[in-house]
């Protein structure tokens, strides 16, 4: 238990993660069971089928919500697929869509009315494909472009934009998300760290570290996964990330997770301040672990290995002092009433 003048974060993670057919039950009493109060919905099965969290229905919505209620659960972000599109139209030998841009922003502010019905300020969220074997940094500025009104979309329903690092993006190394949001410079976006995600593209520790130390003020939260490569790393350039396997928990990686959270536990108090400023009730740390597998568009661990992935996270966390809670006795008699 953190003392008050602990810095401290709030756990999380992606639920769909820890059930293995997302049935949300399974998830949601994974989660319960794991001490967890928060959790990022993206694929849910409600009784009509898996989903994407932007293909939910209403009556879906409201089943999803008392369940919520009933395991004792509040909504960390929406896991938004809102990027991880084509940037132009052009054949690349991807199997990556390409949709209209002014198309594409009605799927931003679906996310934006999903946020609001389940009560989350945070809305995560990519960049774009690059035409494969092209120079990312070449198409910055129509990436930067479409990111800001993305982030003002956000704005304007009282929502943070969370841009987070991923591979074969414009925005797929620490340097060149850095770069996006100097130009967006919009207060609704900030930068999502991935150690993991950046791991598993052959960087080794300390260019991991460098990067994240590039992203550091623009960064509103983390996803927490981590790749331990079974050579030594190397660097490549397009990711087949269904390829990737060697994912582990935070304290076993290739990601630095002991410097990276050392670092930022002293840059907690002022980013608390700043997310509080936008309603946000603190820094999170939202787990991804990806343990059991990982691909283009998510991931998986089992409840089992959801905790194998928490309990390897509290022990980085643990050994570079930044506070945390988890579920106690006490919160057991609020929720009665005592």
């Amino acid at each position: 238990m953190p003392n008050s003048e602990t810095p401290t974060v709030i756990l999380s993670g992606f639920a769909d993660e820890a059930a293995a057919h997302k049935l949300a039950e399974p998830q949601f009493a994974a989660f319960a069971a794991l001490g967890l109060q928060y959790y990022s919905l993206r694929f849910i099965d409600v009784g009509q089928g898996i989903k994407n969290v932007m293909q939910l229905t209403t009556p879906e919505i409201q089943k999803v919500r008392h369940l919520e209620d009933d395991y004792g659960l509040n909504v960390t972000s929406i896991g938004s697929p809102i990027g991880k599109v084509k940037l132009v139209d052009v054949e690349d030998g991807t199997k990556n869509a390409f949709v209209p841009f002014k198309k594409y922003l009605k799927d931003v502010k679906k996310a934006c009315e999903l946020a609001h019905a389940f009560e989350t300020k945070l809305v995560r969220g990519f960049s774009f494909y690059h035409p494969r074997g092209s120079d990312p940094k070449e198409h910055l500025a129509q990436a930067a472009d479409q990111l800001g009104e993305i982030a003002e979309t956000c704005h304007r329903s009282d929502l943070t934009f969370g841009l987070e690092i991923e591979a074969n993006l414009v925005g797929q190394n620490g340097y060149l998300m850095a770069e996006l949001h100097r130009r967006v410079n919009h207060p609704a976006m900030v930068l999502v760290f991935d150690g993991g995600n950046i791991a598993c593209q052959g960087y080794t520790q300390g260019e991991v570290f460098e990067q994240y130390l590039a992203m550091k003020s623009g960064i509103g939260w983390m996803h927490i996964k981590d790749y331990r490569h079974p050579a030594p790393p190397k660097k490549v350039g397009h990711v087949d990330e269904g390829a990737l396997k060697h994912f582990v928990p935070a304290d076993r990686g290739d990601s630095a997770h002991e410097l990276i959270l050392r670092d930022f536990r002293d840059a907690l108090p002022k980013l608390e301040k700043k997310l509080a400023r936008r309603g946000i009730p603190g820094v999170f740390l939202d787990l991804e672990p990806h343990v059991k597998g990982g691909g283009q568009f998510g991931g998986f661990s089992g409840p089992d290995g959801f905790g194998v992935a928490l309990r390897g996270l509290l022990r980085v966390l643990d050994y570079t002092g930044v506070g945390y809670h988890l579920r106690d006795f006490e919160d057991i008699c609020a929720a009665r009433g005592f």
